[in-house]
C-alpha cells in the first residue's frame, strides 16, 4: 500500500509498505478516504512540531471506511462498510485525567500522525472506540471534523457567554474554527490576521464583518470596533510567543485569554497586568468527546458551510511535491487535503 512518511524535516516521501490484513482484538481496520492536513503537519514539515519525532507517517484529519472489526465486547454505533471520522486521540483511559472526563489531556497522550503513526497511508487499524459514524456528513467534511472539534473545545473552554466580545487573534484553519464555534456559542466574534486574503475569508465564509489588521494599530482598531474598550474573550489561535505574549494586553479586565496554539519554548507576561486585570488564563488541548457530538451535530444541521474551506488537493503522488508549496502562506492555503481513491 501507499505510504506519505516525513523521514525528516522537509524531507516527505512517497513509500510502499505491506497492508494490514485484519483487525485485531478491540481494534477496527480502515481504509483511508481523506486527509486534512493540518498546521501540525506544516510545523512538523518545518521541523518546529511539538511532541514530534522521526521519521513519521502524519495524518490525524481523517475519513475513513471500516474494513474490518475485530472482536470487542464495546458497542458500536457502526459497521463494515460505514464512512466515519476519526478521534485521533489515544488516551489511557486511567490516568487521573481521563478519569475526570478529560481525556483530551491525558497524561500518556498519543496522537495519531504526531506521536505514533497517523493515516497518510491507505489502511491502518485503530482502537474501536476512535471511529464515529456521521450520517448526512460528506465524506471530505468527514476529513475536517477534528479540525472544528479544536475549536469547538477552545470555546467550550471558555465558557462564551450570549453577546460576550470575543476576540480570535490568528486566522489559520483553528482560528478559524475557534471563530466559528465562538459565533455559535453566541459571542460577538472579531478576528486579528496578518494576511488579507484570510481577513476576507472571514468576512466571506463566516459572516465576521469586525476585522483587524494586526499590520497596522490593532489595538486602536480593537477599541474603535469596541466603544473604547476591550473583549471579555480573547483566543490567540497563532502559534506565535510574540503574539500569545501580547495578547494579554487585549483582555478586558475581568477576562480571559485562551492560548489554543502553542509553541516549543516559554510564555511570559507581567504579572502586575495580569493581578490588576485579575485575568484568567486557560490551555485548550485537543478535543473530547463531547466536542466531536456538537461539531457533528451542527454539520448535520448545516451551520457550518466548509466548501470554500477546501483550497488545495492532491493525490498520494502529488502531495508530496506540492506539500512544500502548502507551506507557504502566499500559496493562499487555508485547508489542504490529500485523497486516497
Amino acid at each position: 500500500m501507499k505510504a506519505i512518511v516525513l523521514e525528516q524535516p522537509g524531507q516527505l516521501k512517497l513509500r510502499e509498505m505491506e497492508e494490514p490484513t485484519a483487525a485485531g482484538p478491540c481494534e477496527a481496520l480502515a481504509r483511508v478516504k481523506r486527509v486534512g492536513i493540518c498546521g501540525t503537519d506544516l510545523h512538523a514539515f518545518g521541523g518546529n512540531q511539538n511532541f514530534f519525532s522521526y521519521p513519521r507517517i502524519m495524518g490525524h484529519e481523517l475519513a475513513v471506511e471500516v474494513l474490518d472489526i475485530g472482536a470487542t465486547e464495546s458497542t458500536l454505533e457502526y459497521d463494515v462498510g460505514d464512512q466515519c471520522c476519526v478521534i485521533p486521540y489515544l488516551n489511557c483511559g486511567d490516568c487521573i485525567a481521563c478519569r475526570c472526563g478529560k481525556s483530551n489531556c491525558c497524561t500518556g497522550m498519543q496522537v495519531l500522525g504526531v506521536h505514533v503513526d497517523g493515516g497518510m497511508r491507505e489502511q491502518f487499524t485503530l482502537p474501536v472506540d476512535k471511529l464515529l459514524k456521521a450520517d448526512g456528513v460528506p465524506l471530505e467534511q468527514l476529513a475536517l471534523v477534528e479540525m472544528l472539534c479544536i475549536g469547538a473545545h477552545a470555546a467550550k473552554r471558555a465558557r462564551v457567554t450570549s453577546g460576550e466580545k470575543a476576540l480570535v487573534i490568528g486566522a489559520g484553519p483553528i482560528g478559524l474554527a475557534t471563530a466559528q464555534f465562538a459565533k455559535i456559542a453566541g459571542a460577538e466574534v472579531m478576528v486579528m490576521e496578518v494576511n488579507d486574503a484570510r481577513l476576507a475569508f472571514c468576512a466571506e465564509a463566516l459572516g465576521i464583518d469586525k476585522l483587524i489588521d494586526a499590520r497596522g494599530d490593532a489595538m486602536g482598531q480593537v477599541k474603535q470596533l469596541l466603544g473604547g474598550e476591550l473583549p471579555t474573550l480573547v483566543f490567540d489561535c497563532t502559534g506565535s510567543a510574540r503574539s500569545m505574549q501580547g495578547a494579554f494586553d487585549y483582555v478586558a479586565h475581568g477576562g480571559s485569554l485562551v492560548l489554543v496554539g502553542h509553541i516549543t519554548g516559554d510564555i511570559t507576561f507581567s504579572d502586575p497586568h495580569f493581578h490588576s486585570h485579575e485575568l484568567t488564563l486557560l490551555a485548550s488541548r485537543n478535543a473530547t468527546p463531547a466536542d466531536f457530538a456538537w461539531v457533528i451535530d451542527e454539520l448535520r444541521a448545516d451551520a457550518i458551510n466548509l466548501a470554500p474551506w477546501i483550497t488545495h488537493e492532491a493525490g498520494p503522488e502529488g502531495v508530496v511535491d506540492e506539500f512544500p508549496r502548502w507551506v507557504d502562506p502566499a500559496t493562499g492555503v487555508i485547508k489542504a487535503m490529500l485523497r486516497f481513491g
